[in-house]
């Protein structure tokens, strides 16, 4: 089980924008999340319903400003973007892997996602470009969306020289999937299914996410018993990789699991 955890470096991300846009925040609140995280993923350009574009080079110049001090401490580094100008500059920094909540759609990047050495975590999103949207997706349609995706995405990927190794698959959540909390929920106890049909690595991030403040009416900044439990399940589900703002609550989570011989995680 590997841990992501997450580094918002943006004005407008649904539950900690603005706190570490400032350079010496978001490295302070690296370093500490990196004590518990086997990787850091970082965003430099929100994704969420309500968030405002911003240009690549705004995206770029954000994590120009932490990722060359980070690099030289030796932290594993995953950059959330997807963008594929910011996935380009990415890839010249040599970082260990790159997210894109589209899934890498844009062809004319696939000899360079070829020729890296980058993990490559292909997301699903009901949408097909841009930040997340409101949309109604029935629970019941959900999964069959999900494997229709990733078996043309994935075999576009191969067929153009990436290693299948190298890949890591991402069903989505919350807004991702839809404006109906069930429609993640079915995702989350299809995740046996997800590793059957693709054999690859799966990574779930369900942190802090509106479906699980649905159920509780907690707001985003008291969300985080609602997603150790998700996080919890999701491990147990056989989820290889979780990204996650707490990834101190979800590594201690999972010690306590395995001592009283909890299955999977």
């Amino acid at each position: 089980m590997k841990i992501l955890g997450i580094l918002n470096i943006t004005e407008d991300s649904f539950s900690d924008g603005g706190k570490y846009l400032a350079a010496d925040a978001a490295l302070a609140h690296g370093r500490e999340l990196a004590k518990d995280a086997d990787v850091l993923d970082i965003g430099a350009a929100s994704s969420n319903p309500d968030s405002a574009g911003i240009p690549s080079r705004v995206e770029i110049a954000r994590l120009e400003s932490v990722l060359p001090i980070l690099r030289r401490e030796k932290i594993a580094l995953s950059i959330d973007t997807f963008s594929p100008e910011v996935q380009r500059w990415a890839l010249q920094q040599n970082v260990e892997y790159l997210n894109d909540i589209h899934g890498f759609p844009d062809t004319a990047l696939y000899p360079k996602l070829a020729a890296s050495s980058a993990k490559l975590i292909v997301m699903h999103a009901v949408q097909a470009q841009g930040r997340a949207t409101r949309v109604d997706i029935p629970p019941d349609e959900i999964l069959d969306r999900i494997h229709r995706f990733f078996d043309a995405r994935l075999t576009a990927l191969t067929k153009a020289g990436v290693a299948r190794d190298r890949l890591i698959v991402d069903p989505g959540m919350g807004f991702f999937l839809g404006s109906d909390p069930e429609t993640s929920f079915t995702v989350l106890r299809a995740i046996p299914a997800l590793k059957r049909a693709f054999d690859l690595p799966v990574l779930i991030s369900v942190s802090r996410k509106s479906f699980l403040r649905k159920i509780t009416g907690r707001p985003p900044a008291e969300g985080g018993p609602a997603s150790l439990a998700a996080e919890l399940f999701a491990a147990a589900q056989g989820a290889d990789l979780i990204r996650t703002h707490e990834p101190r609550a979800l590594r201690d989570g999972l010690a306590v699991w395995r001592e009283i011989g909890g299955n999977k995680p």
